[in-house]
């Protein structure tokens, strides 16, 4: 197999285990055995070792004496600190946003919205969520500030899927894009900032409930 062949396989190992940390097939705490791994990727352990070392890279992945690789996990003091710094860059995204896009791109954040209006509530409209954000962060013309974002997005990976997982909250975040889209019509730099910031806090306190409850759930089946 030439080097190259295992560079391309170990970025194709790579993507696959961000795609399932990002879906929560390996959730916080999952151990990640090389074996396994190549066998459900079906590649030679080689790739796979470079994949996790990549993750280990990423801060995603930590080595546990006598587990080995595990995705790490996060408390409830770096949730609400990674959503923190999420209001500030994306709330900037915003702002900027409001001076730089086009008006392409504003109806490009339009359409993507309507769409996710009419999406069931599951990959669909995560999916369209994130490019929902990601096409508004590069509407900012910030090429360091889309970088920092992007550092911070694959750490809230090891939260699992977003919080549009939830039907209602997938309701509220339509409308929640509908304030930020205004204030982006309008050119509105303050308003849009502020609507942003509003709505990563609201994912929160979704993210917050979804996660206690589940904590609760864990101990009445323990």
């Amino acid at each position: 197999m030439t080097e190259d062949s295992n560079v391309s396989q170990g970025q194709a190992a790579y993507s696959q285990l961000l795609a399932d940390i990002r879906n929560g097939i390996l959730a916080q705490g999952a151990r990640l055995r090389e074996a396994e791994l190549a066998v459900r990727l079906g590649l030679s352990r080689t790739p796979v070792r470079e994949a996790i070392r990549q993750l280990e890279a990423d801060g995603l992945v930590v080595h546990l004496p006598r587990l080995g690789a595990t995705i790490r996990s996060v408390d409830y003091a770096e949730m609400i600190e990674l959503y923190e710094m999420r209001a500030v860059l994306e709330g900037t995204a915003a702002r900027l946003a409001a001076r730089a896009a086009s008006d392409i791109e504003l109806a490009e954040l339009a359409a993507l919205n309507a769409d996710l209006a009419a999406a069931p509530a599951g990959a669909q409209s995560q999916d369209l969520n994130r490019r929902f954000h990601r096409t508004l962060n590069e509407a900012a013309r910030n090429r360091y500030l889309l970088k920092t974002i992007g550092t911070l997005q694959k750490t809230l990976m090891i939260l699992g899927p977003t919080t549009l997982a939830d039907p209602s909250r997938a309701a509220d975040a339509v409308a929640e894009h509908a304030l930020v889209l205004a204030a982006l019509q309008r050119r509105d730099g303050a308003a849009a900032e502020q609507a942003m910031r509003a709505h990563v806090e609201a994912a929160l306190t979704t993210r917050l409930r979804n996660t206690r409850n589940r904590d609760l759930s864990r101990e009445d089946e323990a």
